[in-house]
């Protein structure tokens, strides 16, 4: 299995240098975007790229988490890998997992390997800031309820992706709602999902999210929102996926009938 390593990079300066020592431990094929930086982040990426043989994606400004992540999958197929796994450069995703995602990646039975800070909930409870960790869980017990997964953590970014399977569902989040549209067109399209442990680790909670998302009340109903939308665009989408499948296998068939038909009288 050949696999990708995309990590979306948004003024990381402080971290990026390092994070990619660690990764380099573990994989030699490694995209970063970054997603319009300003704090030298893009002049750092450029002075690696060479000797440390990383695809590296400029955008001009910052268009979004979700785009970031869609992007990297986009790469992943026109480059011919079979799974990207995704992880963020901020020093929260433990590049020592990286195995860990591999592992589980050649049991070739999932088609999304979500990673959880929450599988091992008692003994790191308390790490996560309330209002992050309270959103999570309600949104995953809402997602599960909703698709029927059994999801811990409904947010973390230390993911394995099938290529494959990216390229049957259709996604267009930009920002951080995006693992809301994930979820729902992944259960629409009957996508495997399952989760492997990953370290709980929050070295700045006092990150703002933007857009005005930082206040707890207003994120928790735009994820509302857009899982809600999304659950029903997913089934909207499955369903014409199924309906366009069915006519071209129905076309196919009838042609090939003809054929037999016409070769009958040629006969």
């Amino acid at each position: 299995m050949s696999v990708l390593i995309a990590i979306p990079v948004y003024n990381e300066a402080g971290y990026v240098r390092d994070i990619l020592d660690r990764v380099h431990e573990y994989a030699d094929n490694i995209l970063l975007i970054n997603d319009g930086s300003t704090d030298g982040t893009a002049e750092i990426l450029d002075e690696l790229r060479e000797p440390m043989g990383l695809d590296v994606i400029h955008h001009a400004t910052n268009l979004g988490y979700g785009r970031a992540i869609s992007e990297s999958f986009k790469c992943g197929a026109r480059d011919g890998y079979d799974w990207v796994i995704t992880m963020d450069c901020d020093d929260q995703h433990e590049p020592a997992h990286i195995p860990a995602f591999m592992d589980a990646i050649e049991k070739d039975n999932l088609d999304i390997i979500s990673g959880s800070r929450y599988l091992n909930l008692d003994a790191k409870s308390e790490i996560a800031p309330a209002d992050r960790r309270a959103i999570n869980m309600t949104l995953a017990n809402e997602i599960n309820d909703q698709l029927g997964f059994t999801l811990t953590d409904a947010f973390c970014g230390f993911k394995a992706h099938r290529v494959s399977a990216m390229q049957r569902i259709d996604l267009t989040e930009d920002g951080y709602a995006f693992p809301m549209q994930l979820w729902a067109q992944a259960a629409a399209f009957g996508l495997r999902v399952g989760e492997i442990e990953v370290d709980l680790i929050y070295n700045d909670p006092n990150r703002t999210f933007g857009g005005g998302l930082d206040d707890s009340v207003r994120r928790l109903a735009h994820y509302r929102e857009v899982l809600s939308r999304e659950i029903a665009r997913a089934k909207e989408l499955a369903q014409a996926s199924t309906s366009t499948s069915s006519s071209t296998s129905s076309s196919t068939s009838k042609a090939a009938h003809e054929s037999r038909h016409t070769g009958c009288r040629c006969c």
